[in-house]
């Protein structure tokens, strides 16, 4: 196999350029800096955009804000780009920050579900009372869903490996409640073999040995969601992934 000192792919952005503006009319994707595109039903939208903050955004932070309707999100996500076996240890680390907790339905992790018109409940997975459907066949990453009776919490989701994934939501808390107005790093490790680690402000909450398909191709997620006719709004002030590089021919 040739290989090179590039031998770790690394997307690190801290959105510090131009964000998408709210007010705009062009449809999905949407290019945004180097790494990702701007996703989402209802993105082409005027009142739904990723623009960058210009106050109360120290650093770089772009604010993802879907349509006010309902099942309708907005959110950053890359190309089918990973390969769990052939470069793992891959991680994905975000921190984020929401207004309020409350109507709306969050993922941020990987999956096998990659459209321009993106949206978390009906396609990646979704949470109601005491249960977590797993509506793609290969998932791993962090939930929050106020449908959920626990409503303020982070779940540790994934489904597709050689470990069935659970879709009972109280086996997957975290007992960790995202605050209003502060804000979250949310840490996700996956090994060539499967095993998956979840991080809540560098707690360890969960792990889980073959979490995800070592075989399947994933895209990155960072996204939001609205459940009611009111738009939804959440802050990132980063998104960093790396992984190995495929040296395969």
């Amino acid at each position: 196999m040739a290989q090179s000192g590039k031998g770790r792919i690394v997307i690190d952005d801290d959105f510090t350029g131009p964000g998408v503006p709210v007010a705009g009319t062009t449809a999905p994707p949407i290019a945004l800096g180097q790494y990702f595109n701007v996703v989402g039903q209802g993105i082409a939208d005027t009142d739904s955009g990723a623009p960058r903050l210009d106050s109360d955004g120290l650093g770089g932070v772009i604010q993802l804000t879907t349509t006010d309707e309902d099942v309708h999100a907005a959110g950053l996500q890359t190309a089918t780009m990973f390969d769990v076996a052939l470069m793992g240890g891959i991680v994905l680390e975000a921190r984020v920050r929401l207004a309020v907790i409350t109507t709306g339905e969050v993922f941020i992790g990987f999956s096998d579900v990659n459209t321009d018109l993106a949206i978390i409940e009906g396609a990646i997975c979704h949470g109601d009372t005491i249960t977590i459907t797993l509506t793609a066949s290969d998932l791993i990453g962090f939930l929050m869903a106020t449908d959920l009776t626990d409503v303020s919490d982070w779940h540790g989701v994934y489904n597709g490996g050689t470990t069935t994934g659970q879709t009972v939501a109280t086996s997957l808390d975290f007992d960790a409640a995202p605050v209003a107005g502060e804000w979250v790093v949310l840490r996700l490790e996956i090994d060539s073999n499967g095993t998956a680690r979840w991080y809540v402000d560098g707690v360890l909450k969960q792990t889980v040995e073959g979490a995800v398909s070592t075989t399947v191709d994933l895209c990155a997620h960072v996204l939001v969601e609205s459940k009611t006719t009111a738009v939804k709004t959440m802050d990132v002030d980063y998104v960093k992934i790396s992984a190995n590089r495929d040296w395969t021919v």
